[in-house]
């Protein structure tokens, strides 16, 4: 093990101590509204373990030259202490200026990731090895004319409901990993996650009674039967190929059945505790859009549809999400 590699835990309990006594320093305490731009006031400079470890070698170089008298091991010696002094500056130029302009942030149900993409723009020059960290999870990007600016990472979740972004590092140790040049960003984004999905789900409610169901003619999809043309009748309607085989024009009706729509109803589930209702409800309202079923979902306090669809079921899912108890 490298003696820089030893020196990171204790450098990284120190950034972390840092953060818990000085947080009008090292973070913002408020959200903030987008878009959200670096400047000189808000970006924080500190050196590496291999920084640290550098400087030492750097130190007993300078020494060495000074007790020999060794011009050229001095000049050495100054020629990197310089070099590593400028870096400092162009690790800064890389994070100054840079302006996050939206967040977006894909549906996704707790215990998934949720993939969030971050849009950042830098004008001026190019910006190289920057990298955003959410929670855990770290993403390199550069910012030039080659990329859109646009940046994807993964944020765990847990729990369904609205769940906040929460602070977004963003930092570099451009260009020789000397100095760690870093900022906060704190935007007021949060993302609806839906309910967990039950694993293994009961069969689906029949739909209600077909003795229940009544045909509604002409105003449906359902073709029901072949009639006489009546001049009020649309020429869209004529059934041209059955019509030249009886010499007659024949006009297709159509019925729409009402009742036909799955229930998904909060009290068919009496026999789960609460957060597994939810979740069983969650399948159920998949398995009805993947059979392309019209549905109605009942709830407590609310009923949504009947409907089929991505909006329908986004606003069921929502409904589900905000159920008492979610996080907020």
């Amino acid at each position: 093990m490298s003696p820089s590699d030893s020196l990171a835990p204790l450098w990284s309990r120190l950034l972390a101590t840092a953060e818990r006594r000085l947080p009008a320093l090292t973070r913002l305490k408020q959200s903030e509204v987008l878009p959200i731009a670096l400047h000189r006031h808000r970006i924080y400079v500190l050196p590496t373990s291999f920084g640290l470890l550098f400087t030492a070698v750097q130190l007993v170089m300078l020494l060495g030259a000074l007790n020999y008298s060794n011009n050229p091991a001095l000049l050495l010696t100054c020629l990197l202490g310089a070099a590593s002094y400028q870096s400092v500056f162009q690790g800064f130029r890389a994070l100054n200026g840079v302006e996050l302009l939206s967040i977006q942030a894909a549906p996704c149900h707790a215990g998934e990731d949720l993939n969030v993409t971050l849009a950042f723009r830098a004008e001026g020059r190019p910006r190289h090895s920057l990298r955003t960290r959410i929670a855990e999870n770290e993403t390199l990007f550069d910012l030039d004319d080659a990329s859109d600016g646009r940046v994807r990472v993964s944020v765990p979740t847990r729990q369904r409901g609205w769940q906040r972004l929460g602070r977004i590092r963003l930092h570099c140790t451009y260009p020789f990993g000397l100095f760690q040049v870093w900022s906060w960003l704190n935007p007021d984004f949060s993302a609806l996650i839906y309910p967990r999905r039950e694993v293994s789900s009961a069969l689906l409610p029949r739909a209600q009674d077909a003795a229940a169901e009544a045909p509604v003619r002409r105003s449906g999809d359902e073709f029901a039967m072949l009639r006489d043309y009546h001049p009020t009748d649309p020429r869209r309607s004529i059934a041209w190929k059955a019509s030249a085989r009886h010499d007659t024009l024949l006009v297709k009706e159509f019925e729409q059945r009402r009742g036909h729509e799955i229930v998904l109803d909060w009290d068919a589930t009496s026999a789960l505790d609460y957060e597994a209702r939810i979740s069983r409800l969650t399948r159920w309202v998949h398995e009805a859009e993947a059979m392309q079923r019209r549905y109605l979902l009942r709830l407590p306090e609310q009923s949504v549809g009947p409907g089929l669809g991505s909006d329908h079921s986004h606003a069921c899912l929502r409904a589900l999400a905000l159920m008492p108890g979610a996080s907020a």
